[in-house]
């Protein structure tokens, strides 16, 4: 019989009308076979059912506890709680820039301009938007062609587009070994299989890509990598770019958090234009409530990259276009950048001292950074008992590609929270990872 199943599916009813919270210990497995009136292995079955679905997670001898979120790629793309401290997404908006941002808009306001920019939507946007875009993407080293520049709704849907355009379904996308999560939902909705590729301290190993076997694409971020903070230095880069020609082997350079970094080396599509596709957006340097995506493809790939922006519905509103292009075009934007540059080297600083002594790496110029947890924390019930405080965080596990054991390792990212409401939030992280006992319900 199924009455494992049913008595789960009561619990999980519990969980989700909220009538047991994230990071709540649930009672010892004889206590709810006793509760219940079932046997002990009935109860066991009962919990392993929970943990299989993702709403629970326990360790011998510490107790079960509700998982602080289900931690699939579609939570990257949920909603944050407003009951809660978010460092978990990172969607950077700092106090002072609606201000500047309206009095750019404030032109396209005017009956004129308004109509022009209600017209349907096109990957290719105007002539104009792509010479205004070039200057947003300028990077070290790369200028992009006007020419090559499509316009997406966001980051994530240039992302998706480039995945559909270039791997079947069937077919096969090496992306880092830790990765962003909604590249995992992207390709899991496309029926692409994901191929891990073993990472060290400079990023993708350009060794473990050569031997990864057929490939149809490459993804990756070399500057900032979310999570872990990683920017590819000038030898890997180019060690990189041999091994990608050596396969003919495309490959999407994520830059969505290089605009942190100015001091990055030259990007991929500096090193190897013909076979690189940059995708970017401006939801990081300026807010996630307007904003446009951007896919720069090699000149052989626009009218495939522009089809499959039109045929999957990811194209950008003119309406945006026109009014991020504007931000660009004034300076307003450059104007954010640097007061986000400020704001992140500010949080940075106040991750340092309130973690410290903790094995947190960080690049000083991000907006997120990457704890190795003290034993005898595992990430998951760290998580759990970090929403128990009404903390939000990222286990290692929501960016692991495969089957492979995820790091006993957290993703905090800071830039949502005022400062001073960080800095309380951190104390209280480095207070329950200090004292596993307790009220953090670990005894």
């Amino acid at each position: 019989m199924d009455d494992f199943r049913a008595l789960a599916d009561a619990v999980a009813a519990d969980i989700e009308s909220g009538r047991l919270g994230p990071g709540d210990r649930l009672p010892t497995q004889r206590r709810f076979a006793r509760d219940h009136g079932v046997a002990v292995s009935t109860a066991s079955r009962v919990f392993g059912e929970l943990v299989r679905r993702g709403l629970a997670v326990g360790e011998v001898g510490r107790g079960t506890f509700v998982r602080a979120g289900r931690h699939n790629p579609a939570a990257a793309i949920a909603e944050p709680a407003a009951s809660r401290i978010d460092l978990e997404l990172n969607f950077p908006v700092l106090p002072q820039q609606a201000g500047l941002l309206a009095r750019s808009l404030e032109g396209l306001l005017r009956a004129d301009a308004l109509a022009a920019a209600l017209v349907g939507p096109r990957p290719s946007g105007t002539p104009a938007a792509r010479a205004v875009a070039a200057t947003a993407l300028t990077r070290q080293g790369w200028t992009p062609d006007p020419s090559q520049i499509l316009f997406a709704g966001n980051g994530r849907q240039g992302i998706a587009a480039t995945i559909a355009a270039l791997v079947p379904i069937g077919g096969r996308l090496g992306v880092e070994a830790m990765t962003y999560p909604v590249v995992q939902g992207v390709a899991a909705r496309l029926g692409v299989e994901l191929v891990p590729i073993p990472m060290d301290a400079d990023g993708l190993r350009p060794d473990a890509l050569a031997a990864a076997g057929p490939l149809r694409a490459v993804y990756l971020q070399p500057t900032l990598h979310n999570p872990l903070g990683v920017t590819m230095p000038v030898q890997r880069r180019a060690a990189l770019a041999r091994v990608l020609t050596d396969l003919d082997l495309p490959v999407i350079e994520d830059t969505i958090y290089a605009f942190l970094r100015a001091d990055a080396p030259a990007p991929l599509a500096a090193l190897v234009p013909e076979r690189t596709i940059v995708v970017d957006s401006l939801s990081k340097r300026v807010a996630p409530g307007l904003t446009v995506g951007f896919v720069v493809p090699p000149l052989a790939m626009v009218e495939r990259m522009a089809a499959a922006l039109r045929t999957g519905g990811w194209t950008a509103s003119a309406f945006a276009i026109e009014a991020t292009m504007r931000w660009v075009a004034d300076g307003t934007l450059q104007l954010v950048e640097r007061a986000k540059h400020a704001d992140a080297a500010v949080r940075q600083q106040v991750v340092r001292e309130r973690l410290a002594g903790f094995a947190v790496h960080a690049d000083p110029a991000a907006y997120h950074c990457w704890w190795e947890l003290p034993a005898p924390w595992r990430a998951e019930t760290f998580v759990a008992a970090a929403a128990r405080r009404g903390i939000a965080i990222t286990p290692a596990a929501a960016f692991t590609v495969g089957a492979g054991r995820a790091p006993n390792a957290v993703r905090l990212a800071v830039s949502v929270p005022p400062v001073p409401v960080l800095a309380a939030a951190l104390d209280t992280l480095a207070s329950i990872a200090r004292n596993p006992g307790g009220d953090n319900g670990l005894e």
